[in-house]
């Protein structure tokens, strides 16, 4: 069995992976377009070099482990026409996304980008406006395995939370859970909306300018999921007319997000590069996910932990 790596891992997690798995070859730190890609069986990639060129190409290929979680750039018709197993490591950014969501909530409440103003103009002023979230509600966008771990930490400082989904089926961590088409309802009563959601063909555009009407004036809507969610020209709308109070973003439309967005310049606005995934320890859950799949893949279970349908994009 030939397994080829087309990202870089440490010499140790090379070796240990040998260790582990002595009657395998691996292949490290290759180009899936320069080298001879019809021999391996399984590619463990991030994805973005899979094209249907090298789809043709891979006559031996059966399995695409992902190391990331989103798959929408990668030639999912092929794929699913190829009968290739796809699987990714979803939920591998909960902890630092779950993280980066509640620094904000926190940092925001607590005015902390007002007192280091303050202290960049040396000035003592203790007439800052601070709140609370014991007693708030969150409305989360997607709560799966990142959104349930943002609704743990919330729950924690005594947040009420809404999950949203596409089915409604109940999710962890939420004391409710409700359709994508029972969100206009719930809006009203969301101090916080977070949105870690996908990008698929149900979630492109989801929020409209009248999600943004319904929404309180005072709300705070973060985006950690995919930019596609709303279009940039109606958040900027409901910045700047007051529709909500803040807005925290991760993700945009257009990345990098160009120097002549109006949202650089609007004061209720936190810009963050798409860094709120970032962690030392990535590629190390990334390679516990491979592995313990491999385990399962060698005694012919195809059953793998994070399969995506390749049809639906997740």
């Amino acid at each position: 069995m030939n397994v080829l790596f087309t990202f870089r891992i440490k010499e140790e997690q090379m070796e240990k992976l040998k260790a582990d798995f002595p009657e395998v070859q691996f292949f490290f730190n290759k180009k899936a377009d320069e080298v001879s890609i019809e021999e391996y069986e399984i590619i463990v990639t991030y994805g973005e070099d899979i094209t249907p060129e090298v789809l043709d190409r891979a006559t031996s290929l059966k399995w695409l482990m992902v190391a990331s979680a989103g798959v929408e750039k990668m030639p999912l018709a092929e794929i699913a026409a190829s009968g290739i197993v796809i699987s990714n490591v979803r939920g591998i950014h909960k902890t630092p996304m779950a993280e980066t969501v509640l620094a904000h909530i926190l940092s925001l409440g607590r005015a902390l980008p007002t007192l280091a103003e303050q202290q960049s103009r040396k000035e003592w002023n203790t007439k800052v406006r601070q709140s609370e979230i014991r007693g708030s509600t969150a409305l989360i966008l997607g709560p799966g395995a990142i959104g349930s771990e943002i609704g743990r930490l919330l729950q924690v400082f005594g947040v009420r939370t809404i999950g949203c989904n596409n089915s409604g089926d109940p999710a962890q961590f939420m004391d409710e859970t409700i359709q994508f088409d029972g969100l206009l309802s719930k809006l009203p009563e969301a101090d916080i909306v977070v949105s870690v959601l996908p990008s698929t063909a149900k979630t492109k555009g989801l929020l409209t300018e009248r999600h943004f009407q319904t929404m309180k004036e005072s709300a705070v809507f973060m985006n950690f999921g995919r930019g596609d969610l709303v279009k940039e020209s109606i958040l900027v709308k409901a910045l700047k007319n007051g529709g909500i109070g803040h807005a925290v973003l991760d993700v945009f439309e257009k990345e990098p997000l160009p120097a002549e967005s109006e949202l650089w310049d609007l004061s209720n606005v936190t810009i963050s590069p798409h860094v709120s995934s970032h962690s030392g320890k990535y590629i190390e859950r990334a390679l516990e996910f491979f592995t313990e799949n491999l385990e399962k893949w060698q005694t012919g279970d195809r059953k793998l932990t994070n399969l995506i349908d390749p049809e639906k994009g997740y």
